[in-house]
């Protein structure tokens, strides 16, 4: 049972990641972003193909994931930015649809299909085999808790409240001086930068990944852990995800303990008990049940 907490544990401490990064694009910047399952492949995919193709430590090869997906996550809002909410959403799925096309058919680079195996997860030499999945755990809880303070301080800093401030009416940050378009790409990187290292930690945990992995589902996930969290809220975005993926994916198990319930029916039940949920959740508690922080000096951040 041990084992099997801790692989469930690594999985919601992964899609926690995701939900973080989202909340920080759409949640307090306003930037939709469907496309969110293409920068996490993009962040596995370069951190995987660095491990097993050009053998860098996985520690190297996981910052220079997070610095690539953040550099080509600021491309992407760079050249679409201007768009307005409902189309800035249809090119990042498009995007996220090309870099799957891509990874899936030039083989020459990714392997296409076939997928990258082997990948080596960080202090492997360190640590016996069978405390692996223990030392992948303290380190995906830390960096967690590292993203976690980094959004806690961005939320609480005059960028932050500018990040909301633009959400909530661009036309008065631009009218007082911002530059609108500086601050949403450089949220949109951030963001970005934080997918890579859910990608990256992606990679690590599995030591393989291939295209059918990921899918709009990991969208899917992390727009509702905004939603039930409440926008903009990182405290109810952590809990939400915990919640909500935790119950997902530890229910699992059911198969094991319930006589006559198979695979496809526990499935098929586990996502109509989670849609029944966020439609009364949408009900009673339409922000969700977290709270943003009140934007109390935003007039003084926008004119300094």
């Amino acid at each position: 049972m041990i084992p099997y907490l801790i692989a469930t544990l690594s999985v919601v401490v992964i899609f926690t990641l995701a939900g973080l990064a989202l909340n920080l694009q759409w949640g307090m910047g306003g930037l939709v972003n469907f496309g969110l399952f293409g920068f996490y492949m993009l962040g596995a995919y370069i951190c995987g193909l660095l491990v097993v193709r050009w053998g860098l430590n996985p520690l190297v090869a996981m910052t220079l994931a997070i610095l690539t997906t953040a550099a080509i996550s600021a491309l992407v809002s760079l050249i679409s930015i201007r768009l307005s909410e409902d189309y800035l959403a249809i090119v990042t799925l498009g995007f996220a649809e090309c870099i799957r096309l891509f990874i899936s058919y030039e083989d020459w680079l990714t392997f296409g299909t076939l997928g990258v195996s082997g990948i080596t997860r960080p202090f492997a030499g360190l640590v016996s085999a069978q405390w692996s999945d223990l030392a992948f755990i303290i380190l995906a809880i830390s960096a967690l808790c590292v993203v976690y303070v980094v959004l806690s301080l961005v939320s609480a800093s005059p960028f932050g409240r500018l990040m909301r401030a633009t959400r909530d009416d661009p036309d008065i940050v631009g009218s007082l001086g911002r530059s609108v378009l500086t601050i949403r790409l450089r949220s949109f990187a951030l963001g970005g930068a934080i997918l890579g290292l859910a990608g990256s930690l992606h990679a690590f945990y599995y030591g393989y990944i291939d295209p059918t992995q990921f899918t709009p589902i990991i969208t899917a996930y992390a727009f509702m852990a905004v939603v039930v969290g409440g926008r903009g809220s990182n405290p109810g975005v952590l809990l939400a995800a915990f919640v909500l993926v935790f119950v997902l994916e530890g229910s699992r198990f059911l198969v094991d303990y319930v006589p006559g319930l198979d695979g496809a029916t526990l499935a098929s039940l586990r996502l109509i008990a989670v849609g029944t949920a966020l439609v009364v959740l949408l009900i009673i508690k339409p922000a969700g049940f977290g709270r943003e922080r009140p934007t109390v000096r935003a007039g003084s951040d926008l004119k300094n």
